[in-house]
């Protein structure tokens, strides 16, 4: 049971906002979900670990969203706290060729504020939805690169509420995959270590990047990206187009006739029908191609 009074009078001491009741479908690219208990504006490292802490003593269910999207909101909502890193914490901060983010800073800008700073190592990053502690939570990566390629180290509330920092040789950076994944640790900053390079040569390149998504990829749809991870030994897109499997619907829900590794939302998609496609989809590679497809975005329960 949430004592709304009594979370909504250390959110003010805080100085983060709270809102209770709040849809979801406005904070997931999909924009599909119901609504949540309450969802509060992170603004700092220090709040969301004494507000973590106050959660886990109270027993209160709860979950980190950025900008959501990476993640399926079941239909019913989710029936606990959100803790929304985003604008209230998205400060970016350079000194050199090391840039230091909140977690909740929008990747794109971190990439422009790089190319600004005539910084190169993230132009095939750039374009990839999410705020940074969500790329570095999975480490996103696109066209060759990773995250693990530029993060040097990152700061994280542990299971004791402490705030700890984490070098990259620590993280177990892998395919869609950190230390941190399926973990209750919440990363708080990330800090990048970039080269020297020319502003106009980086913006030029990251054009090309985003022309690349925006020429293959279904953009002009709600999306969560990329719907399964990497088999290995083949690529999801390439099983799902073998098998016919583009154009496929489900109530509002379809295999994007653009690229087959994206489950687009029409306009009037559910979770339900999401999951329920994606099964379908996930059955028929199997049967014909003997892979087995595993969903990259994180369902919130």
């Amino acid at each position: 049971m949430i004592n709304t009074s009594e979370l909504t009078e250390l959110c003010d001491r805080l100085g983060c906002r709270i809102t209770l009741e709040t849809p979801l479908s406005d904070y997931i690219t999909f924009r599909f979900g119901g609504p949540c208990r309450a969802l509060i504006n992170i603004n700092s490292a220090l709040s969301a670990a004494e507000i973590i802490r106050y959660l886990k003593d109270k027993g209160i269910k709860y979950s980190v969203l950025g900008r959501g999207s990476n993640v399926l909101v079941p239909d019913e909502g989710f029936d606990g706290v959100i803790l929304l890193f985003g604008n209230d914490f998205a400060k970016i901060e350079a000194d050199g060729n090391t840039i230091r983010c909140d977690a909740g800073a929008y990747l794109a800008s971190v990439c422009v504020r790089a190319q600004q700073l005539g910084l190169t190592g993230m132009e095939n990053l750039f374009g990839i939805p999410g705020t940074v502690g969500g790329a570095l939570y999975m480490n996103a990566g696109a066209y060759g690169s990773e995250m693990k390629d530029v993060v040097v180290s990152a700061s994280y509330i542990d299971e004791n509420c402490e705030i700890k920092e984490i070098g990259r040789e620590d993280m177990e950076l892998s395919y869609r995959r950190s230390i941190f994944s399926g973990t209750d640790l919440v990363i708080t900053s990330v800090t990048i270590q970039l080269s020297s390079g020319k502003p106009d040569e980086i913006k030029a390149a990251m054009s090309e990047c985003m022309a690349k998504r925006s020429a293959k990829q279904p953009l002009e749809y709600p999306s969560a990206g990329s719907t399964f991870k990497r088999p290995e030994g083949s690529y999801a897109s390439l099983l799902i187009d073998q098998c016919g499997l583009k154009g496929m619907t489900c109530g509002g829900a379809m295999v994007s006739e653009k690229h087959s590794g994206f489950i687009i939302n029409k306009g009037y998609a559910t979770c339900a029908d999401v999951l329920e496609l994606c099964d379908r989809v996930k059955k028929i590679v199997n049967e014909k191609t003997g892979y087995i497809l595993e969903l990259e975005p994180v369902i919130l329960s």
